[in-house]
């Protein structure tokens, strides 16, 4: 896309520019942005704007195709070694594939018209191989892809919030791509599980589509995946092809999407193996070869030495994924097979191997293996049970040569009466019936035998459910169930783990492939490629340890029964929610609360929870005293409590707030503690090692006991408050005051007397003076200010329960100035009466 970029005028500084500059717009269009300029060894310049100058100096990229670099010559005779290779491989194997050709007959999916040992004798198959199949292939289904898809994720290392948040996006992402983007997905794998049932191999090819642009999975047959001799998996197995059917359209779109190279192919030639007649004849197509005008393309993953300009380094075959078009033996690609970053160059997979039951060599055992035999022994007998009973309800037998019957041989018709030319003698006479026996009882018996044994060993017998005890134990219950189910359980276990490679699979198409954009509109901004990193890890929803959904029901029956014994080791919600979601009830999550579900909350908001018994939880960054005052102060409160008291869940209620006020109170001493140490403590739920555990308790033992230093003293000081609060130490306390206030006043009399008889003798040695009246007064004035202070203060010290006190300390206060005044006007007088 060519790309305008507008040049404007040259802002040059005011001084340096005398006149205005005028310039005109520049539009450059860059015609070719991949165009490269590359310094060659003069010191010049070469210019590439095609972009084939730069590979063939610097090399083809990564991922290049590259049969485009290689002499054809060396495209020839790499084609013609790698072709031969791959018909010895398919020879290798002719036995196997007659074997499973045989085997299909087996199926009965053809009525057979049989002439011996009369014309339209019965060709019936007994249906045990056929059942054994559809059962596999429905109960399969059903464990490995439910409706809401295939896929879970697993959080490899430690959880985080955000690590949590991308275990959902990738696990949303991978199940709207398989259920909604990958149309075809259903199909191959219910392809896939019958195949894989009837010949004990199967295989998934994932890879990106370029036409598509999405990801892939396709069902690839085991008669298409050709191994080397001795191989015992891929992912050792140094060449295997896989073998496909492509029309010259098909092929035209990958030339033109550059993923094959653009060569002219010629007409194809018919490759019609044994088993694809045998599925023509089965399904009743038939062969039109003329009108066949599919190439026959081989997919050949090798690991080999490319020519020497293109080799490795160090001389070491490496892994190449090479092309070719088998009837004309041209290579349409050559790309290598392992990732640009790799050193060591490891094999890249895109197949997924699945296995019914692991065989002798590198394909599984399947159905046909296991019960083919019983299957054909079951469908002789059945043929000859029919033919008995057919024999015996219209017997054959022996005429005389002169008798004639009207109408020949055709047979009688019921409640038909037709003539018979007899030459002498009677009819009884002419004719004699062969002695034909009704079916046999002990060839019926034998029958049922041989399909119990096939449906014993196919694991498709029957559970009897009425047969069983209602009041068994679960655990007996369940032992039945594991010993019938247990050939299906390890074949589930096979597709489990099968199916887990190739989700791990598709989720590195994604991450190569599919660029950052989600396919949905995710909670936000997320790059997709960063999400699917591997840090989360992707399984299937499918349970290894139970094959079916009354094997896991009966697991968890048992589990409930357990938890009842011991409730308080149990987490009861996770068991129950998933119970629910083994019995598929839809919104589990929405039924039975976990914790690992409940969002924070404010402390009311978690009072309202607690009142409506919906769960609730503490969170270790939440203010934990708040959160625990408003508790408290909601348990005591006397309307809440009587509410509450009458209801029938009061217990229970009471039971979840003080579990949860524990719970902040737990937290809470961690915080403290916390402090203590001045540093975080690790996360409660890391794995410590041994040192590290041993000095975080030792640091964590001196923190404890600071604390608890501490809470003593606050202890102590809150005992002495709410004992300075008590009514009888406050009574006491007044009556000690009372007391104080005697003992005082009683000195401040004394002082008092004491200061008056002092002041008398001043007031004679003042008269003895000849200043007596001036003493006098002074005096006066003096014990009046004196009496005065003393009721005030005397006034002052008494407080509001004790006014009489002060009322009385008051008269006692006047009485005593009362009592000097009189003292000095006594002495006045006789000090007078001495001058006189």
């Amino acid at each position: 896309m060519a790309i305008e970029k507008v040049l404007g005028p040259l802002d040059l500084p005011d001084d340096d520019r005398e006149d205005e500059i005028e310039v005109d717009e520049i539009e450059i269009d860059i015609v070719n942005p991949d165009a490269v300029a590359i310094e060659d060894e003069d010191g010049g310049m070469i210019i590439d704007f095609s972009g084939k100058i730069t590979e063939e100096i610097l090399g083809p990229e990564h991922d290049s195709n590259l049969a485009e670099f290689l002499d054809d010559s060396d495209l020839r005779s790499m084609a013609a070694e790698l072709v031969s290779d791959f018909m010895n491989d398919r020879t290798s194997r002719e036995d196997w594939a007659r074997a499973y050709v045989k085997g299909l007959d087996l199926l009965g999916m053809k009525v057979e018209d049989r002439t011996i040992p009369w014309q339209g004798a019965s060709g019936v198959f007994h249906p045990v191989l056929t059942e054994a199949v559809v059962r596999f292939q429905a109960q399969a289904m059903g464990e490995l892809c439910p409706a809401g898809g295939p896929a879970r994720t697993k959080i490899m290392g430690r959880e985080t919030p955000e690590i949590q948040d991308q275990a959902l996006r990738v696990e949303t992402e991978l199940n709207y791509q398989i259920t909604e983007e990958m149309t075809e997905y259903r199909d191959e794998m219910e392809q896939l599980l019958f195949r894989t049932a009837l010949a004990g191999s199967g295989f998934k090819k994932v890879y990106y589509d370029p036409i598509y642009e999405r990801p892939c999975a396709m069902f690839v047959p085991a008669e298409d995946m050709v191994v080397g001799y001795g191989a015992t998996d891929l992912q050792r197995c140094d060449r295997y092809t896989h073998v496909m059917k492509k029309t010259a359209h098909e092929i035209a779109e990958l030339q033109y999407s550059g993923f094959y190279r653009e060569v002219d192919l010629p007409a194809p030639s018919p490759d019609i193996t044994d088993i694809q007649e045998k599925y023509n004849e089965m399904m009743g197509v038939e062969e039109i070869l003329d009108d066949d005008d599919r190439h026959t393309i081989l997919e050949m993953h090798v690991t080999m030495n490319m020519p020497e300009e293109y080799d490795d380094p160090d001389g070491i075959a490496r892994p190449y994924i090479v092309t070719i078009d088998k009837s004309s033996r041209t290579i349409l690609s050559i790309r290598r097979n392992w990732n640009e970053d790799d050193p060591k160059k490891r094999k890249l997979m895109h197949f997924v191997h699945y296995k019914y039951l692991p065989g002798l060599g590198f394909y599984g055992l399947g159905l046909i293996h296991l019960i083919g035999g019983l299957a054909k022994t079951a469908t002789s007998v059945l043929r000859q049970l029919i033919d008995a009973g057919t024999l015996a309800n219209l017997p054959a037998g022996f005429k005389a040569k002169g008798m004639r019957i009207t109408g020949d041989n055709t047979p009688l018709m019921p409640g038909e009466f037709r003539d018979v030319d007899v030459p002498g003698g009677s009819i009884r006479d002419a004719l004699h019936p062969l002695p034909y026996k009704e079916p046999s009882q002990t060839l019926y018996a034998l029958l049922g035998n041989v399909v119990e044994e096939a449906r014993r060993i196919g694991s498709i017998a029957d559970v009897q459910m009425s047969s069983m005890n209602a009041q068994a134990p679960v655990g007996t219950t369940l032992a039945l169930l594991e010993r019938t189910l247990k050939v299906m359980s390890g074949v589930q276990a096979r597709m489990h783990n099968s199916l887990k490679q190739e989700l791990r699979l598709l989720a590195r198409v994604i991450h190569d492939f599919m660029g950052p954009e989600y396919s949905y509109d995710p909670e936000g901004k997320f790059n997709r490629t960063r999400d699917f990193d591997g840090r989360v890890d992707v399984i299937p929803v499918s349970d290894p340890n139970a094959a079916t959904m009354a094997q896991r029901v009966v697991q968890y029956q048992t589990a409930l029964q357990l938890a009842q014994q011991a409730p308080q080791l149990y987490n009861m919600g996770k068991l129950h929610r998933e119970m629910l979601e083994v019995l598929n009830i839809k919104d589990a999550d929405e039924i039975v609360k976990l914790p690992e579900d409940i969002k924070p909350m404010d402390p009311v908001t978690e009072n309202m929870a607690m009142l409506k018994q919906s769960p609730v939880k503490a969170f270790m960054y939440q203010d934990h005293e708040a959160h625990i005052s408003v508790h408290m102060a909601a348990m005591q409160d006397p309307k809440i409590q009587q509410i509450v008291g009458q209801s029938p869940f009061a217990a229970a209620i009471q039971s979840a707030a003080a579990a949860h006020i524990t719970e902040h109170v737990a937290m809470q001493y961690r915080v403290e503690i916390q402090k203590k140490l001045g540093v975080e403590m690790p996360d409660p739920e890391a794995n410590l090692p041994e040192d590290v555990e041993r000095e975080v308790s030792r640091l964590a033992a001196v923190a404890a006991d600071k604390l608890l230093r501490q809470n003593q003293a606050e202890a102590a000081q809150m005992e002495a408050q709410q004992a300075e609060n008590d009514p009888l130490t406050q009574i006491q306390r007044a009556e000690l005051q009372l007391e104080e206030r005697r003992v005082a006043l009683e000195e401040a009399k004394a002082q008092h007397q004491a200061l008056v008889d002092k002041e008398k003798l001043d007031i004679e040695r003042i008269r003895a003076a000849g200043n007596l009246q001036v003493q006098e007064d002074r005096l006066e004035a003096d014990n009046q200010r004196t009496a005065a202070q003393i009721g005030a203060r005397l006034a002052t010290q008494l407080d509001a329960q004790q006014r009489k006190e002060r009322a009385k300390g008051a008269e006692i206060g006047l009485k005593v100035a009362e009592n000097i005044v009189k003292g000095a006007e006594v002495g006045t007088n006789r000090g007078v009466e001495t001058q006189d």
